[in-house]
């Protein structure tokens, strides 16, 4: 009819057929449907669809949001339904009952559906949706209950157990647990009709449209829907009443009476099988009736599946075995168990129950009561084969490797023996054998085969077998329970056969010399677990889940098996008796067997000095330490027993004595035993049978014996095992003997040997002196009082005499003792620092700390024990000492000694920091009691703290090198009495200065008396301390943090927040003042200091608290070096009236310079730079005034100007003055020019020349720092002269001297350079290493900026001393050459000032240098070969050349398109720079030839492969976010990047280090993509796939934008004309467009730049064409678009090549007939070689092309050869 997005007829108003359809089914049918197209039955296969016309009644009753759910809920896709389920559930929350009443009628059929869906989620949100509508409907649901039930009982029984719980909860919520059962009775015939329909008639097709889905998903569903049907009917007949469940059994007859039900006994899938036996077992418990009735299919169904494998069906199976037995008595007459039964319980039962004993063997018991006599005839035989199995079943795969299988078996074996037992203890013959058959042939072979299975002893059956023999010894009478039993006899026998039994089992092993020590064990653990059963009855004793089992007393002969189905498992008699703890065995034989094996065991032990039945014989005593086995063990000895007849009634009175004293303590003895534990248990199991003063002597005795100290030490840790132990021995271990023995122990250890000592005491010694110092019990001492103060003082003793711990490698065990000793004694005992030693030990422990492991030579775990000692002892000694510091005392001595470290010992980081971290350590252990007040710590930090002389010494020791950065940089006004060369060499520090430390160490301890937030804690030594701090870090600060020493301490200092700490203690006034004073009184780095501070507390905004800190300015007159260098800092901060005074003070100093001494002047002169500086203003009088003194010292002090001196005679203070004159007379030039007249002029220009010229003549010593300052400065005036006469302001020109300017330029500007164009190489020749200290890099800096201004022609012109290479190839004049030969090598020197100078030099002459090469090289290179090249300037090259493989092997492991990051002015920072900067250069050179020398040059740039390596140096370079520093908008079109932005080298300036390679990188190679674009794009389009996309992403991202901008950009700005040809720009479409007109002949042609230009080709399109052949259009178009691809220039150098190109054409020059232009791609020649044949002419290039290409010598066109 058409498609869906047909527009429809106009008017047509009519529904679609579809719709229309549905009204005539309505309106003829007679009855309105709630579902379009089906009837209302509920087994029809059914969607909503909203009723139309007609059933308007119906479908209004459905909310609009509803219906369209009920919609969703019909689409195919999981997601839609699962969505749209989820949304029915919350709207059925959500909106009124009215409206979830009206989905009611449409509910059922689509809960029907989708209730058993195949999508889980779905399953389960069905079900908490329809919990929610049962919330909101209640009793509205009645009349859909039968449409319902069915499913919701199969959802109930969901194999997806989430849908399976929501079902059951949606069922609660609609029926109480009283109406449950009344809802299923009224629709239990409807739910068995949709559970039977599944069962019986289902398929996997009917209940799946196989043309809608997979035949997997259709087999799950059905295999779910069988589980869940077979489940439901359980389910239903488990809730229904009895009453129903009878009216239920026609119907359920029907059921069973159908062979496919039957068939899913054997069904493939396993979850269908187990449902299957679960119902089975519903039947025989709540149907007996109708499970008898189908007997004969029932019990073969049930038990010929016994053997089942699957986890799933072995449980249901095996219930519905013990049920079938239970309900069907003749179920044997179904079955044959001979054949059928019997041979699959041996199988399953040897074979361990194929991993499932969990499930199996709980129910062999019952089964065993519930198996007939015609079964188990002959009973033996029956028996014996069963045991058997089961017992085997201990040796399968799974029991071997799985503890709780092995452990159910055995459990399972105990429980069938124990019954089978107690069933046939009779006194008739046959049952007697029988049960002496079970008892030698079951359960003694059983228990030898645990001897030897470590699995079996850890296991139950030692416990269960206990139990069992308890019950026997109950039934025997031999507990003494009053109840009679009449097979009393019989169990008698039983225990007696038993323990004979065993006894001969246990004398075989013992005696037995292959018997293993596995079998020692397992013996001596049975035994132990027959005499204490109850400490291993609620660890071992089995768990029994399915089935319980317990042997009443009252009915032991009668056993009942009772079914109870709904819990699944089966229950013998009463409650298990079991939990309770099992009673020890009471019988004599026990007892008998032990003194038996005891003997036995001795017997051993004597003849053949076993060690394997000595252990035994200590297992033995420890379980059965009793006077009747010592006895027993004595009576072997009786006729060995040699001795007086007091010691035999001895021995006779307590044989345990007799046997410790004859034997053990003899075994105890024997040398070379390794192992002595069980002795010393043997001992203490014997001490248990002697009186407490029997046990001293004895432990007396053996403490005497020398026994090793290890032994020593098992006897003292054996007797603190417990407290009733520890209260026998108390005598001994507070006796004498121990107490001395100890101490000569203690005596032993504490002897140093000088060297390692072969007879060292072991491990034992130190662990044994440990124990006994340490406390037991209410802090009483272990050992005597008196003892343990005997073994401190030897301790203390020995490390006070011992000298040079650090030295004795050996010492390093006593020193882990005594922290063991100490930390014990120190946590444990009260008031231990009370003792002068202790205090000792503590001072000790804490000096270990504090110095370097380097020093002590101690480990890191030693290290954090003396720590832990040391925090210990002081926290103890700090409650002791009552906030006071005890003369000589702990805290004293280590104060003191902190000290003394600190200003005497040298000390590096490291040390430093260790021993900041001690005595933190100290302070903050001090401090942890919050109720300490800072008293204590105060009188520390005075302690700690150097006197004033002190100070003055350590500060005054601090290396001098500071003063040169302020010094050059004009920050300080200094002068040093004679400096000397050696003083400026700064050597590597090998120590940390003291002044340094001990501010550190301060700062720390001062940070401390903060803790409580108390602010302005100020006291002397704290002030003096943060003024010292203060004065360290401007030191730091001034050595620029070198070296590396200086760096780690300032972070140090930085880590520690020394600064913020002391800053919020001491108020800013007083920090002020301090800092004031001790500038005025020293001046140099406090003046520093005091600017500093200003500066960071924002006290420039104060100025009234700076002018508290001198009552006026006469008062800082007359001048003095420290108060010079106030001065310099407090001038800005002074009002303007201050500073003229200051102005007045200096001028009246000037002007009576001849009463001055020459420093007073230098002063002066300095203040009032100062003041000029600080824009004070003075009268127009003062500066001439001032000039015309300068003047007259010119002629009378000319000494002063130090003109032609040598510097080396010259003080610093004849240096100062000459600086101070310089920079005056450069203020003068840049601020009052205008006051200048004509002699002034001439005195400022000449002195300036004079004094360049004396630095030029005085190189060798810019080492001094005041020579440094004096060259620079000059250089400052040269620059000033230079920016003055560059740019006067046009006011001050005209007052300018007529003849100035010309005198300037002609006379001063080629002195000046003269002298300083050498000047650089001087200095490089007579300071070769950059690294040095002695190199004047400031010097470089100033001369560099003032070279930047020489002008062209003094460079060209240039009076260097001639420099030439031999062979080197030129064309450059002399000048020139010597000029590049003598600047391209500091390219690459190791200095950034004297490279970036370097550069601006080179770059000025760069455009000049193509002009010589000329056109002299094309004829020549025409013969050549195919591309003719022409080199660069060699010098140049050279330096590239080297450049190239330095950075290749400085980034030789970065990837292309990684950034690698270079250590700002390090030496690859310095190579690189230079590589850089001589490209920079080369492009420069580049840009500036002409068309045709450039494509010799890039000719020659290809065969070197310079340019490739540049492109992949640079991409190692440049950073992968180009963004300034800074810049907001990281990655935003409006980002400012390094590409947008023009770079600035500044000589001068090194701040920006860190961004300046990358920026330069980036620069590079934009000048490299403008320049050389044909050159970079071959070198693109060669590259790898990686690195050409790296490339490729880079330029787009950040470089084609800029660079096609900048190009359109130069079209429209160009001034170059062409005749014939307009061009214009389009700088949105990036289209330049050339038209090009000459008669009647029109060429437009339009030029696209690509997105990645200038890596992509550039397109030529066509525009308009008016007298164009298409032939020779097509030709022009490819010519251009040739020149735009190939050649290096812009595009308007393109456009002028390819105008040429066409007006040679039309000027008559033939086409070279290869390339099909006249002028060449490339090298831009015309076509001149001939052929001789057809005289068609050609370029050189393409003939050699076009030969070498052909491998022919033949012309290209008439084919003839070529001459």
């Amino acid at each position: 009819m058409g498609g869906k997005n047909k527009q429809r007829t106009k008017g047509n108003v009519r529904p679609s057929s579809s719709g229309r359809a549905a009204e005539v089914l309505a309106r003829e049918g007679g009855v309105i449907p709630g579902f379009v197209g089906f009837d209302t039955t509920v087994t029809s296969e059914l969607s909503y669809v909203p009723a139309v016309h007609g059933a308007e009644e119906i479908d209004n009753l459905v909310d609009a949001d509803f219906r369209l759910v009920l919609r969703k809920l019909s689409k195919r896709d999981n997601v839609t339904r699962l969505k749209a389920v989820q949304d029915f559930g919350a709207m059925c929350q959500e909106r009124d009952a009215e409206d979830v009443k009206g989905v009611l009628p449409y509910w059922p059929r689509i809960y029907c559906k989708i209730s058993v869906d195949y999508d889980r989620r779905i399953r389960e949100a069905t079900q908490i949706a329809f919990e929610q509508l049962v919330l909101k409907v209640r009793r509205n649901l009645a009349p859909f209950l039968k449409s319902l039930m069915g499913h919701w009982i199969l959802s109930q029984c969901d194999t997806y157990t989430p849908a399976a719980s929501a079902a059951w909860r949606a069922f609660q919520a609609a029926f109480s647990p009283t109406k449950q059962p009344e809802a299923l009775s009224f629709c239990k015939d409807e739910i068995l009709n949709v559970l039977q329909d599944i069962l019986l008639k289902e398929t996997a097709n009917t209940l799946s449209d196989p043309q809608n889905v997979t035949e997997e998903e259709r087999e799950a569903k059905y295999l779910r829907m069988l589980t869940s049907s077979l489940l439901g009917v359980k389910r239903l007949l488990s809730l229904l009443p009895q009453a129903d469940r009878a009216a239920l059994e026609t119907k359920l007859g029907d059921l069973l009476s159908s062979g496919k039900f039957w068939k899913y006994s054997k069904y493939k899938t396993p979850q269908v099988r187990g449902a299957f036996f679960e119902l089975v077992c519903a039947l025989c418990e709540l149907t007996p009736a109708l499970a008898q009735a189908e007997a004969e299919r029932l019990c073969p169904a049930v038990l010929l599946n016994i053997d089942d494998a699957e986890p799933l069906v072995l449980a249901p199976v095996w219930e519905a075995v013990l049920h079938v037995l239970s309900t069907i008595p003749d179920c044997w007459t179904h079955v044959n168990a001979k054949k059928g039964f019997l041979p699959k319980l041996w199988a399953l039962l040897k074979d361990g129950g194929k991993g499932m004993a969990k499930a199996l063997h709980p129910n062999l018991m019952p089964l065993l009561s519930k198996l007939p006599e015609h079964i188990t005839d002959p009973q033996i035989d029956f028996l014996t084969t069963f045991f058997i199995s089961l017992i085997n079943g201990l040796t399968s795969e799974r029991a071997a490797v799985s503890p709780s299988e092995s452990s159910i078996i055995v459990s399972s074996v105990v429980e069938c023996l124990r019954y089978c037992i107690v069933q046939n203890a009779q006194e008739d013959e046959d049952q007697k054998k029988l049960v002496n058959m079970l008892l030698s042939q079951q359960l003694l072979p059983l228990l030898e085969t645990a001897l030897a299975s470590p699995p079996l002893q850890n296991g139950p059956l030692f416990l269960l077998v206990t139990e069992m023999l308890v019950s026997w010894e109950k039934r025997a009478g031999l507990h003494g329970i009053i109840e009679q039993y009449d097979n009393s006899g019989v169990f008698k026998e039983l225990v007696a056969d038993f323990w004979e039994g065993l006894a001969l089992l246990f004398v075989r092993n013992v005696d037995c010399e292959e018997t293993d020590s596995g079998a020692f064990e397992g013996m001596a653990t049975l035994l132990q677990v027959m005499r204490y059963p109850e400490k291993v009855s609620k660890r071992q004793a089995p768990k029994k889940k399915s089935v319980k089992i317990c042997f009443s007393s009252s009915e032991e002969d009668d056993k009942t098996v009772e079914g109870d189905g709904s819990e699944g498992c089966v229950k013998t008699g009463p409650p298990h008796c079991s939990d309770k703890l099992c009673e020890p065995l009471q019988t004599q034989y026990f007892e008998d067997v032990v003194c038996q094996l005891a003997q036995l065991c001795l017997v051993h032990v004597n003849e053949k000095h076993s060690e394997r039945h000595l252990v035994f014989l200590s297992r033995l005593l420890r379980s059965f330490h009793t006077p009747r086995v010592f006895t027993t063990l004595i009576e072997l000895d009786q006729q060995e027993v040699q001795d007086s007849e007091a010691k035999h009634s001895m021995n006779m009175k307590n044989p345990a004595m007799h046997f410790l004293l004859e034997r053990v303590v003899v075994w105890l003895s024997e040398e070379g035993r390794a192992d002595t534990e069980h002795l010393v248990e043997m001992v203490f199991s014997s001490l248990q049978c002697c009186s407490q003063q029997e046990t001293t002597r004895i432990l007396n005795h053996i403490t005497l014996m020398n026994l090793p100290w290890g032994i020593t030490l098992q006897f003292i840790q054996r007797a603190c095992a417990d407290s009733d132990t520890l209260k026998n021995c108390t005598e001994w271990l507070k006796g004498s003997v121990l107490g001395e023995t100890v101490l000569g122990l203690t005596e032993e250890l504490c002897k140093v040997q000088p060297a390692p000592s072969n007879s060292s005491p072991s491990s034992h010694s130190w662990t044994l002196i440990s124990l006994v110092l340490s406390q037991h019990h209410n802090n009483v001492p272990l050992i005597g009082e008196v003892y343990i103060e005997k073994i401190l003082e030897r301790l203390h003793s020995t490390l006070s005499e011992t000298k040079g711990l650090s030295d004795a490698g050996n010492m390093e065990p006593l020193i882990s003792f005594v922290c063991d000793v100490a930390l014990t004694f120190f946590s444990s005992v009260k008031d231990c620092l009370l003792l002068e030693s202790a205090e000792e030990l503590l001072f000790t422990v804490f000096k270990l700390t504090a110095q370097d492991q380097s020093r002590t030579h101690l480990p890191d775990s030693l290290v954090a024990k003396l720590k832990k000692v040391c925090v210990t002892g002081v926290q103890s000694l700090v409650q002791f000492s009552k906030h006071e510091i005890r003369e000589k005392g702990f805290l004293q001595s280590a104060v003191l000694w902190t000290q003394n470290q600190l200003l005497t010992v040298n000390m590096d980081n490291k040390s430093l920091q260790v021993l900041i971290v001690a005595m933190q350590s100290l302070v903050e252990s001090m401090t942890a009691d919050s109720n300490q007040d800072n008293a204590l710590l105060i009188q520390i930090f005075s302690l700690l703290s150097p006197s004033v002389n002190e100070w003055t010494i350590i500060r005054h020791a601090l290396p001098p090198q500071w003063v040169k950065v302020p010094l050059l940089s004009g920050h300080l006004r200094a002068v040093c009495e004679k400096p000397s060369e050696d003083m400026w060499k700064s050597r590597a520090l090998t120590r940390l200065p003291a002044h340094l430390c001990v501010c550190a160490l301060l700062g720390k301890v001062a940070k401390h008396l903060n803790q409580s937030g108390k602010e302005n804690i100020s006291f002397p030594d704290l002030k003096h301390a943060a003024a010292e701090l203060l004065y360290a870090l401007q030191w730091c600060k001034e050595v620029e943090y070198s070296p590396t020493m200086v760096t780690a301490y300032h972070s140090l200092l930085m880590d520690y927040e020394l600064l913020e700490g002391l800053n919020s203690m001491i108020p800013v006034k007083d920090m002020l003042q301090t800092l004031y004073s001790r500038s005025i009184e020293e001046g140099s780095l406090w003046s520093l200091a005091l600017e500093n501070y200003i500066q960071n507390n924002n006290i420039v905004t104060n100025q009234c608290a700076i002018l508290k800190l001198y009552n006026t300015a006469e008062c800082l007159f007359p001048i003095s070096d420290a108060k010079l260098c106030t001065l310099q800092v407090m001038c800005k901060y002074m009002t303007i009236e201050d500073r003229d005074a200051l102005v007045a003070l200096a001028t009246a100093g000037i002007l009576s310079w001849q009463e001055n001494r020459i420093a007073d002047v230098s002063g002066c002169m300095a203040v009032l730079l100062f003041c000029l500086e600080a824009q004070t203003p003075v009268d127009d009088e003062i500066v001439p005034q001032i000039l015309d003194i300068l003047m007259q010292w010119r002629n009378c002090k000319e000494d002063w100007f130090l003109f032609h001196s040598e510097f080396s005679k010259v003080s610093s203070e004849e240096l100062s003055l000459a600086v101070e004159m310089m920079r005056f007379l450069s203020w003068v030039v840049a601020h009052s020019p205008s006051l200048l007249k004509d002699n002034q002029w001439d005195f400022i220009l000449c002195s300036m020349l004079a004094w360049l010229k004396t630095a030029s003549e005085n190189v060798a010593h810019l080492w001094n720092p005041w020579v440094q300052q004096f060259v620079c400065e000059n250089a400052a005036l040269i620059v000033t002269l230079n920016q003055f006469f560059i740019s006067p302001a046009p006011d001050v020109e005209k007052e300018l001297p007529k003849e100035l300017r010309n005198e300037w330029t002609d006379f001063f500007v080629d002195g000046v350079y003269n002298l300083l164009l050498p000047l650089p190489t001087k200095i490089t020749d007579a300071f070769p290493e950059p690294e040095e200290p002695l190199f004047p890099l400031q010097v470089f800096q100033s001369i560099g900026v003032a070279l930047t201004f020489v002008p062209l022609k003094q460079l060209i012109d240039n009076s260097l001393p001639p420099r030439f290479i031999a062979d080197q190839k030129t064309n450059l004049p002399e000048n020139l050459q010597t000029l590049l030969n003598t600047l391209c090598p500091l390219l690459l020197f190791k200095a950034r000032p004297l490279q970036i100078t370097a550069y601006y030099l080179l770059d000025k002459i760069m455009p000049k240098l193509p002009d010589y090469d000329g056109e002299g090289d094309n004829s020549k290179a025409d013969d050549c070969k195919d591309e003719p090249s022409l080199s660069p300037p060699a010098s140049l090259m050279i330096i590239l050349s080297a450049c190239e493989d330095l950075c290749e092997n400085i980034l030789t492991g970065v990837q292309v398109g990684e950034f690698a990051v270079v250590q700002p002015l390090s030496v690859e920072y310095s190579c690189i720079l230079g590589y850089l900067l001589a490209w920079k250069l080369l492009l420069t050179f580049f840009r500036s030839a002409p068309s045709h020398l450039r494509a010799h040059y890039a000719q020659f740039l290809k065969q070197s492969f310079s340019l490739s390596k540049l492109l992949r140096h640079l991409f190692k370079l440049m950073p992968e976010s180009p963004v300034c520093p800074g810049a907001s908008g990281a990655e935003t079109k409006e980002a400012k990047t390094f590409f947008s932005e023009n770079l600035s080298l500044a000589v001068d300036k090194s701040h920006s280090a860190e961004w300046e390679l990358p920026h330069l990188a980036c620069s590079v190679y934009y000048s490299t993509l403008q320049d050389l674009p044909a050159m970079v794009r071959l070198w693109w389009n060669s590259q790898e796939k990686r690195v050409s996309a790296t490339v490729e992403k880079f330029t787009i991202k950040y470089v084609s934008p800029v660079l096609s901008a900048e190009e359109i950009s130069s079209v429209h700005s160009s001034t170059q004309m062409f005749d014939n040809m307009t061009v214009k720009a389009r700088s949105a479409a990036r289209e330049v467009i050339a038209t090009y007109s000459v008669d009647d002949i029109c060429i437009e042609l339009v030029i696209q730049l690509p997105q990645n230009y200038p890596l992509g080709s550039i397109t030529v399109e066509s525009g308009k064409r008016v007298g164009v052949s298409v032939q020779q259009w097509r030709n022009w178009m490819l010519q251009l678009s040739t020149y735009l691809t190939h050649q290096n220039g812009s595009i308007m150098e393109g456009l002028a090549l390819w105008k040429n190109n066409v007006d040679k054409r039309f000027e008559g020059i033939e086409d070279c007939m290869i390339c099909f232009s006249v002028i060449h791609g490339s090298n831009y020649s015309l076509p001149k070689k001939a052929c001789r044949t057809c005289k068609k002419k050609f370029h050189s290039a393409c003939l050699y092309k076009w030969f070498t290409s052909s491998n022919k010598s033949t012309c290209p066109l008439c084919r003839e050869t070529f001459f």
